[in-house]
């Protein structure tokens, strides 16, 4: 019989195994989307500041758990026009936060998940897209703000 085979076969056996590994602690998980969330923030604040003693239109959007962030950053993300020098990188390191953040929703929270409206201030932008540069800056703007908020309360994190 050839032993090369059966070696291949519990090598993979063993990937198999160790690649379906437990989900990872909440602290963990916390841990990834704060230095996510910190790191997106020092690049918007370092690349993108807004037009001096601009503030923005309307309140902040409410987060009312993680499949609430997931929303209002991919609409938020959806906003942002590629036309911007270096946005690119920006808007790819919001849909890897948000693509994580979407598979912790899928996983934990399928059974709890209900329709979400679309807040307010993300439906007000939406609804102004022909204007792509002020509605690209201001959702820029926006993010960092969604993601200031997370930072002050992760435990929006723990709720679906």
């Amino acid at each position: 019989m050839d032993y090369s085979i059966v070696a291949i076969l519990f090598s993979l056996l063993h990937v198999l195994n160790v690649g379906t590994a437990a989900p990872l602690p909440v602290e963990v998980e916390k841990a990834k989307v704060e230095r996510m969330a910190k790191q997106l923030i020092v690049k918007l604040n370092k690349d993108f500041q807004g037009p001096p003693g601009r503030t923005l239109t309307s309140p902040a959007d409410n987060l009312d758990g993680l499949s609430s962030i997931v929303m209002v950053l991919e609409g938020y993300n959806n906003l942002i026009s590629e036309n911007f020098n270096g946005v690119s990188q920006v808007k790819s390191e919001i849909s890897s936060l948000t693509g994580y953040l979407d598979q912790r929703v899928k996983g934990s929270c399928s059974k709890h998940l209900t329709k979400t409206s679309v807040p307010g201030p993300l439906q007000e932008l939406q609804s102004r897209k022909e204007f792509i540069h002020t509605v690209s800056i201001e959702a820029l703007m926006r993010v960092k703000q969604v993601l200031n908020q997370l930072l002050k309360n992760m435990d929006h994190l723990k709720t679906c």
